[in-house]
């Protein structure tokens, strides 16, 4: 597994100190706000055996992440492919950082890495990313890090029960774009 680093962050391999953690932000109302139903302990855990087992199969993923100065871990960032039940394919990028960690610039720093890592060493030629309609704050950094909205790509996450997580933007940038 590929170890990402910018001036701030580590972007590494998952660990058993990040269990719980991960679990505290996975049971965290607004972290949680854009995602869904909070998650058990358990649940969490399953998730990060999944997303170590996925990268090792593919070698790409949700990369834990943490504070270089403190060694703090603060979230993940990454690339998944897309789930089959959304109405289009491709590889998506995304993040998800701790209440304490938000306003501070990690998920755009983050997020360059992966945007980096998925254009230079995977070759990819274009990232996606989705979110809630309503979660401005991620939208935001999609547009930071040179995503454009396609409005045309937007679509209604039939997964999720009716209401404001239903709804979802897409976001795309193609290798070359400028940042």
């Amino acid at each position: 597994m590929a170890e990402l680093r910018t001036d701030r962050l580590v972007l590494r391999r998952w660990r058993d100190s990040d269990l719980e953690p991960w679990a505290a932000m996975n049971a965290d109302a607004e972290v949680r706000e854009h995602l869904g139903d909070l998650l058990t302990r358990e649940q969490s855990d399953a998730s990060v055996a999944h997303f170590l087992a996925e990268f090792d199969r593919r070698g790409y993923g949700w990369w834990a992440v943490e504070v270089r100065a403190t060694g703090e871990f603060i979230g993940f960032a990454g690339l998944d492919e897309v789930e089959d039940d959304t109405p289009f394919t491709g590889v998506e990028i995304g993040w998800r950082l701790a209440r304490s960690a938000w306003g501070q610039g990690y998920a755009t720093e983050a997020a360059l890495a992966v945007l980096a890592y998925g254009f230079d060493t995977l070759d990819l030629p274009e990232i996606l990313a989705m979110t809630t309609a309503t979660n401005l704050r991620s939208q935001a950094v999609m547009r930071r890090i040179g995503m454009t909205r396609v409005p045309d790509g937007d679509f209604d996450d039939l997964t999720a029960p009716d209401g404001p997580l239903r709804p979802n933007v897409v976001f795309r940038v193609s290798r070359g774009a400028k940042v």
